[in-house]
């Protein structure tokens, strides 16, 4: 059954409506989609001041520090002193009783005296032997004492002379015993090593000290505390920036906003590996003349290793930033002179591609690649790498002018994102045909 003319143009009229909306939404939505204009935030490179600073954590220390113990065993009998008691070398800072040892040293004493006498012996005994030898030599010759008894005699002689030697042996010994008693009382008096002061003591008077193994520890006496001394743990990465004489400073919690400085004394080979982490002692020197600072104190330490005050230098957040992939390369390849398709790197003359680090300090500088805009497009630059602040880079060498503005953030240009589909275009299947609606 044919419809009506009427009824045919209405249906023509509604399927074309529907057709131009979906057209103008189509149009509204790929207007969406399409990305928006990429604009880059840039910064100039400038010349500025520039220091190279490394920091690491560490523990305030006396320069010296001895741990005073005890050599022999005994009974704590008198303590002169105390916690921050100042001392001098060879102060008696503590006593043990000293009864056991003085027995001992005349027993000892006792001895030596006895062997002193048995010498004494020995020798008369040698005397009358060599007597009774000559006198049998005497008979013998006259030949009234038979050979057996002159004999007799010289053997008696002969081990006469062997009792001397005997006893003065003994009597050495004894001397040693002797002396080693006396040297054992003497240990009953606890001395200073050193002048310094007391920062800490494990004893009181009438406890018993037991010197065994190993000498117990009964005092810790730091030395003068107006020098002292942070041991800074360094990462191994930085150690070989870090050299004799150069300066530092430091903070502690104790003074909060206060800088205390030093200077680098002694950089030590021994490493100390924690976590896997691999670090090495450098050792501060401190002028403490005021005493503010204490034994065990946490410093935040910060060294200086360079310091450059006029350098060409760029933000480190230069070094870190890369285009986005829907940036125009054909552009950046106008702008630098380069044939279409191929950037400009600045590395042609020898110096390798960007991106690769030197070896060592100083000359041996990190090579790397920055972006600069030439005509409104970024443009890869490879540049040396001199010092760094954290915040800004020294470049030391490559094509990077002072005024050139270096790119260091990118926004807009969606690359990620697909291109809109033809409202009107079905998915083709594989080897398929396209069919349109």
């Amino acid at each position: 059954m044919a419809l009506a003319p009427r009824t045919a143009l209405k249906w023509i009229a509604i399927l074309a409506a529907a057709t131009l909306a979906v057209f103008f939404v189509y149009r509204k939505i790929s207007r969406a989609r399409q990305p928006a204009p990429i604009t880059y935030r840039t910064e100039k490179a400038q010349r500025r001041r520039i220091v190279g600073r490394i920091t690491a954590s560490g523990t305030l220390s006396a320069l010296v520090t001895v741990q005073v113990g005890s050599q022999v065993s005994g009974r704590i009998s008198v303590l002169n002193v105390n916690y921050n008691s100042p001392v001098k070398k060879g102060d008696v800072i503590a006593k043990l009783d000293p009864q056991l040892f003085q027995a001992a040293v005349e027993q000892a004493n006792a001895n030596f005296l006895a062997a002193k006498a048995g010498v004494t012996k020995a020798e008369s005994d040698v005397v009358l032997a060599e007597a009774q030898a000559a006198r049998a030599r005497s008979l013998t010759a006259q030949s009234v004492g038979t050979q057996a008894e002159l004999d007799t005699a010289e053997a008696g002689a002969r081990n006469a002379r062997a009792q001397v030697d005997i006893a003065k042996a003994s009597l050495e010994q004894s001397r040693a015993q002797l002396n080693q008693a006396r040297v054992n009382l003497s240990y009953t008096s606890i001395v200073s090593p050193i002048d310094g002061v007391v920062i800490s003591r494990s004893v009181d008077v009438g406890q018993t000290v037991a010197a065994s193994l190993q000498a117990p520890v009964l005092f810790t006496i730091a030395e003068d505390l107006r020098k002292m001394q942070v041991d800074t743990s360094v990462s191994e990465g930085d150690i070989e920036r870090i050299e004799v004489a150069q300066r530092a400073f430091f903070t502690v919690d104790a003074f909060p906003g206060r800088r205390f400085r030093g200077e680098v004394s002694e950089i030590r080979n021994a490493a100390q590996t924690v976590q896997n982490v691999v670090t090495y002692d450098a050792v501060i020197k401190v002028n403490n003349e005021d005493l503010k600072l204490r034994p065990g104190m946490t410093a935040n330490v910060t060294i200086t290793y360079a310091e450059k005050n006029d350098a060409l230098s760029v933000p480190s957040t230069a070094l870190r930033f890369k285009p986005p992939a829907s940036a125009d390369a054909s552009a950046s390849a106008a702008a630098s002179g380069a044939p279409p398709g191929r950037q400009w790197t600045g590395g042609e003359r020898g110096n390798g591609g960007g991106g690769r680090r030197g070896q060592g300090r100083g000359g041996d500088s990190d090579q790397r690649t920055i972006w600069v805009m030439r005509a409104g497009a970024p443009v890869a630059v490879s540049v040396k790498l001199g010092v760094s602040d954290g915040t800004y880079t020294e470049v030391t060498d490559g094509p990077l002018k002072e005024g050139d503005q270096v790119a260091l953030e990118a926004s807009g240009g969606d690359t990620q994102a697909e291109a809109p589909k033809n409202p009107f275009q079905t998915q083709t299947p594989p080897g398929g045909m396209r069919r349109m609606f």
